[in-house]
Order: structure tokens, then sequence, then C-alpha cells
């Protein structure tokens, strides 16, 4: 997930779905948490595995024992585990999601490195190849970050494809880049679109319909293939982007609209994120950190 400032994409507003939502009117703080906490428990599709503890950071190399333990805290919840990785330990979240007879989205973190790129490459294939992934996903947010060329990204989508050919493959980017880059879309199996109406500046009481029309351009764009949101989510503190504000009351209204729209309308979700990770700051400010619906000590939120 990337901040995107004060950008826009959004073609339309439109709502195509029937659900518009729940109505929070009456709805306390308390009443709030019941509806959430009744929203977790009844299951989720998918979910962002979070990896790291505080003092963690992306480079460590984390223990099975680790992913074991935040595995079986969420493994009740959801059908589908998503990874970012596959090296530095991540490679252990697929394995042990199968395991625990969990799907895997499993991805291949692709940077300006190319060498690093060679072992992400390499050890999705192999857990591939082990029948640990459902869903490979080649790369996250290149484009958006600009460390590699398309050409560059393509060669590694089919790379994969070709040496996993029973496995639907795609590319993780924001939901207007399969508008921008359709050989993007010729190449994947899946459009894999991530979906912020928080970064977008957009207020809590309209997120829903514009998280609907991110996806629905991304459906537009994707001419008949598959469209999953590999990211939407809210955060429950910190900073705030425009109209959209961080709170916990948000992020409960959000999650749980996000939640039924996924179960009503059969789309597929991966909710971002597992658990607060304090090391997500950066470019995202303190808000980066709170994203979860565990906190950083692996309690519920709410």
């Amino acid at each position: 997930m990337s901040y995107r400032g004060k950008h826009h994409y959004l073609k339309n507003t439109t709502n195509f779905s029937g659900f518009k939502g729940v109505d929070f009117g009456k709805s306390s703080i308390e009443d709030l948490k019941k509806q959430w906490k009744a929203t977790l428990d009844k299951g989720m599709h998918g979910i962002c595995f979070s990896m790291y503890e505080d003092g963690q950071e992306p480079g460590d190399t984390i223990t099975e024992a680790q992913v074991e333990r935040r595995i079986k805290i969420l493994k009740p919840h959801t059908k589908w585990i998503r990874s970012f990785s596959c090296i530095e330990g991540n490679e252990h979240i697929p394995r042990i999601a199968n395991k625990h007879g969990l799907k895997n989205m499993v991805g291949a973190w692709l940077s300006d490195d190319l060498e690093k790129n060679e072992l992400e490459i390499e050890a999705l294939i192999e857990l591939g190849n082990e029948g640990c992934v459902d869903i490979a996903a080649v790369g996250n947010e290149v484009l958006y970050r600009n460390d590699l060329t398309l050409a560059q990204l393509l060669a590694y989508i089919k790379r994969v494809k070709d040496a996993l050919p029973e496995v639907a493959v795609g590319y993780v980017d924001a939901y207007y880049e399969f508008s921008v880059h359709p050989e993007l879309v010729e190449i994947s199996d899946v459009i894999l679109s991530n979906c912020y109406p928080y970064w977008e500046s957009c207020h809590i009481d309209t997120s829903l319909n514009h998280m609907q029309s991110m996806f629905y351009q991304a459906t537009d764009a994707g001419k008949g293939k598959k469209v999953i949101i590999t990211e939407t989510g809210w955060p429950s503190q910190g900073g705030s982007e425009g109209g959209a504000l961080s709170s916990e009351e948000n992020a409960m209204k959000y999650f749980i609209n996000t939640q039924k729209w996924s179960e009503q309308d059969n789309v597929a979700i991966f909710y971002f994120s597992s658990f607060d990770e304090s090391w997500k700051v950066g470019d995202e400010g303190d808000v980066g950190a709170y994203w979860g619906l565990w906190d950083k000590n692996e309690a519920l939120k709410f």
C-alpha cells in the first residue's frame, strides 16, 4: 500500500451495486463494536498478512514460529491469506497457511534491486511447485513506485506464468493502472486491484460507493477477467487525508460495509490489514501503523 497524496484517478462515482451500505445513523460506539465483532466472526474472503512485530521491519528474517502463531489467530476468520514476499521468512507464510487448510495469494516483491528480484521469482516458483500457491502476484505497485519499466515487469510475469502453468498469475497495483496499461490486462489471468478511498481523501460516508466505483473501473478495464480487490482498509488512528478521517469509528464502519458488500455481491476482497505494524510509517506518516484489525500486540482492537 502506497501513499498517493491528493491524486485522483477515478473516472466516475457511479454505484453499480445494489448494496448501498449500512445505515449507521443511530449506532452508538458500543453498537458499532458489536456489529464489527459479529462481522469479523462471520468470516471474510481474505486478509493481508502482517509479518512484523515491534522492532522488526522488511529485511529482517522472521521465524516459522512467529508466522505460525499469527496464522493460527487469523485462521478462524478467513479463507485466504495474502503474502507480499517469498524470502526472509515470508516463504513460511504460504507453507504454514496451506498446512492449516487456507488458500494463498503469494506475492513476489519486485523492486529496482534486480539481484533480489531473482531470489523472489525463484522462491515464488519453488512455492508454486510445492502446491502452496493458489494465486501468484508478481510484483506489488512496482509501476507506481517506478521501480521497473513495464517491459521488465511483463517479462517477470511471463516467466512465472511459463513456470507455473496451472497457477493463476497476476500483478497488483492501484485500480487505475489497468486502464492505463492494457498490456497488464492481456498478460494477467486475474486482475489484482488495490482500492483505497482513504488515500483519495474520501469521506467515510461515501467511501463504500467510492470503492465500488474503483472496483468497477478495474472490472471495465479487465475485459471479462476476474477482478480481486487485493487491498482495501481504513486506519483506526493517526493523521487524516483530506476528508478521510482516521478513527476507530470510521475503521469499524468501513470494515462492516466492505464485508457486507463482499458477501452480497460476491466480490473477492483481501482486507488490509491483519495486525498493526509500527514500521509502516515513512511516507504514510503515523497513520501507517494503524491499519490492522488486531493491534501490534495481536489483540483485537474492538
